[in-house]
């Protein structure tokens, strides 16, 4: 058996890098993949099974090098489940209703095995044990999670690069809480998704698909639980928040952005931060750059709310939060329409008046 986590994170960097080609074969000759449209960027078909390199890799290594310990073992068979229900959907497709069905079970498999929300914290400080409402609770943070990172997944290494970032940010932030199972465990998940970046950057040679998309955001919402929600504080319920901030806000602002346009919430648009700055002139590689560097400094920024005050942590959110506010106004994923949009629009307006 392995026992650093220097060659556990190199068995699972060559595991998924070694293994990506493979899948991509595989990928082909049972028919998973993507085929472009008007929502999509790219232009011709894609194979989309990555996530399954993905998981092999994270797995096997988790086995043979970390402690299998009751939330190990729901953290494994959580995320088997997802994977496959993942794999179906990137191969033949799935309805919305059995994959969210799926979505629900693999999270009763972590409650199952002890994963899950046990307190509360509110901003007066005090402690709320929810309970029965704990499943709930964990239910939605999981199945949100799960999906949110899905939404992303719009450009080459977006959803994979914002997913390693926020798994080196949790590994950070759980050694410092002294949770080091969870902290060695994120550091094998951004390892496993960096040996998979290798081909899914721009220009990508797969997708990593549901069964990736769906994989990472399962983990990560089960990894905030076990690493990042032990203190007492008020901080605490916020800091996964902060590290996955980039979907949990294109997520919210989406539902936001439908309900005043009078559009169903599940309608999909191309009005995602991805698609607002890609409208903004920015090229691809640009637009996935500069999300990575929003989603480092909301890691930095949840690395600090660990070691500051309470008092200074609220300011800091304070602040946090109104940039985040008029980023998304600026860019145009609250409206469906950047500023810079909005002043092109009349532009073309005052033309076509001058035209008459």
């Amino acid at each position: 058996m392995l026992s650093s986590i220097p060659a556990a994170l190199l068995a699972a960097f060559t595991v998924v890098y070694l293994l990506t080609p493979q899948i991509k074969k595989l990928a082909i000759r049972v028919g998973a993949v993507d085929a472009p449209n008007e929502r999509k960027v790219h232009a011709r078909l894609m194979p989309r099974l990555g996530g399954l390199a993905i998981y092999l890799g994270f797995t096997v290594v988790v086995l043979l090098t970390q402690p299998l310990t009751r939330s190990m073992w729901g953290l494994l068979l959580g995320g088997t489940l997802i994977t496959l229900v993942g794999v179906v959907d990137d191969i033949k497709g799935l309805s919305p209703r059995v994959k969210l069905l799926g979505q629900v079970l693999a999270a009763l498999v972590l409650v199952g095995f002890g994963i899950q929300v046990k307190f509360i914290t509110n901003p007066f400080g005090d402690m709320f044990f929810p309970g029965r409402w704990g499943i709930p609770v964990t239910l939605l943070w999981v199945i949100g999670m799960t999906n949110a990172l899905n939404l992303i997944d719009g450009l080459d290494g977006l959803a994979a690069g914002t997913a390693a970032i926020a798994a080196v940010t949790m590994a950070v932030i759980a050694w410092l809480e002294g949770q080091v199972l969870a902290s060695g465990v994120a550091l094998i998940l951004a390892v496993s998704v960096l040996g998979f970046i290798r081909y899914n950057f721009n220009p990508a040679q797969i997708f990593m698909g549901d069964s990736g998309a769906m994989f990472l955001g399962f983990n990560l919402a089960a990894l905030a639980i076990m690493g990042l929600t032990k203190g007492a504080t008020v901080i605490s319920l916020f800091i996964p928040v902060v590290i996955l901030g980039i979907p949990i806000m294109d997520t919210f602002f989406a539902i936001v952005r439908r309900f005043f346009n009078r559009k169903p919430i599940f309608e999909a648009d191309k009005h995602h931060l991805h698609h607002c700055l890609l409208d903004m002139g920015l090229s691809h590689r640009q637009t996935v750059l500069v999300i990575y560097l929003v989603n480092i400094c909301l890691g930095i920024s949840a690395v600090l709310l660990t070691r500051l005050t309470t008092d200074q942590s609220v300011l800091m959110l304070t602040g946090l939060t109104a940039l985040i506010l008029l980023g998304a106004n600026k860019v145009g994923v609250v409206r469906g329409v950047s500023l810079r949009g909005q002043r092109l629009k009349r532009e073309e307006q005052q033309k076509e008046f001058f035209r008459a």
